[in-house]
């Protein structure tokens, strides 16, 4: 007899009796205030998937040697919802964030779920918050599903208890500038045969140490580099994007490959697409090392660099601090206060286009 899956005509809902108060947009941080409710999804081995539940964002009981506490079994996914112009709530390309989680507990061994089903549950969360979707284009509400092991267990082998939980926050601009880059020649992020196409919770906790550095040194992220040639693999938590006239004589738009080391974003297959369907140059998934760059930039065939991702969109790189020399990225020749360059602030304003609703895609999910 099959096991129950997540069900969505099954979900309960307890509202709030203390709304909170809507912040002044201008005044959001990122990732620092929430909704007033969260979705919680239980799953044990022997009963499979319980009834699905929405209720008071609050603290999670979780058992002191849950897999998650001692083993970092924990996978999550990052989307927005946003308010179109009509008034209207849209998410963007869930279903990339659905199979992607799925991808990212499958390596983690935590239980298969109903995509469909929990994305479901998901609309009904924000329906129920949209009220903190700010009003304002830029703007949007943050939405983090988390999947984490909860047996209590030492033995290194699986967790049979899991839950699945979703929590939201409205955000504004993550950068609203261009940044400032350290490529790091000691630490990596990811390697061959490593998880660093999944997104789970143990690639970042080890990223915090070196990103501290970066910021206390001045700089804003840091350039993860692997290997003696140094290929450029990601920016932080973002995917990497340099546009230049190749070695070849052509305009080329280039992103790291998804080697099984790169984060398959749904931004930067968003960008591809996009870049794509216009036909104007070549748009390559392929390895570039440092070196390249920095001849590239010597030789005045680097015309930008960007990073793109959920939480920044699209964010224009400045400069690149490299064994010890600062390489200033061009942004926009024509507007040396330029936040975007060129190519970047058309690929922003046209990804925004998409999501709130303004060109017509269906890439926009109306909630």
């Amino acid at each position: 007899m099959a096991l129950p899956d997540i069900d969505a005509s099954k979900l309960t809902t307890q509202r709030t009796t203390a709304p909170k108060e809507l912040a002044d947009p201008k005044t959001l941080k990122f990732g620092k205030g929430f909704t007033d409710h969260m979705l919680c999804i239980r799953y044990t081995e022997d009963g499979g998937w319980e009834a699905p539940e929405i209720k008071p964002y609050g603290p999670l009981e979780i058992d002191p040697a849950a897999y998650v506490l001692n083993y970092s079994v924990e996978a999550f996914e990052g989307m927005k919802a946003y308010r179109a112009a009509d008034g209207s709530v849209r998410l963007f390309r869930p279903e990339m964030n659905m199979k992607r989680l799925a991808t990212s507990t499958q390596r983690l061994m935590l239980p298969a779920f109903d995509q469909e089903q929990f994305l479901l549950c998901i609309k009904e969360l924000v329906r129920l918050d949209e009220r903190f979707i700010p009003n304002e284009h830029g703007y949007s509400m943050y939405i983090r599903p988390n999947f984490i092991g909860t047996e209590p267990n030492l033995n290194l082998q699986y967790s049979r208890e899991a839950l699945l939980y979703v929590y939201m926050a409205p955000v504004g601009p993550y950068f609203p500038r261009t940044v400032k880059l350290l490529a790091s020649t000691t630490d990596a992020r990811a390697w061959p045969g490593g998880v660093g196409s999944f997104k789970v919770g143990g690639n970042y906790a080890p990223a915090l140490r070196p990103t501290m550095d970066v910021i206390k040194a001045g700089y804003d992220q840091i350039l993860w580099l692997l290997g003696d040639d140094h290929y450029v693999t990601e920016v932080g938590t973002m995917n990497f994007f340099l546009f230049w006239t190749n070695a070849d004589g052509e305009k080329e738009l280039v992103t790291a490959p998804l080697d099984g080391i790169i984060l398959p974003g749904v931004t930067r297959d968003s960008l591809l697409a996009l870049a794509r369907g216009w036909g104007e140059f070549k748009v390559s998934e392929r390895k570039v090392t440092m070196p390249e760059l920095v001849e590239a930039l010597a030789e005045g065939r680097l015309h930008e660099a960007f990073g793109a991702g959920t939480a920044c969109v699209v964010c224009s790189i400045s400069t690149v601090l490299y064994k010890g020399v600062d390489y200033l990225v061009p942004v926009d020749p024509a507007d040396a206060d330029a936040v975007y360059g060129p190519l970047a602030r058309r690929l922003h304003r046209e990804l925004l286009d998409i999501q709130y609703g303004k060109t017509p895609s269906p890439w926009s999910v109306q909630v």
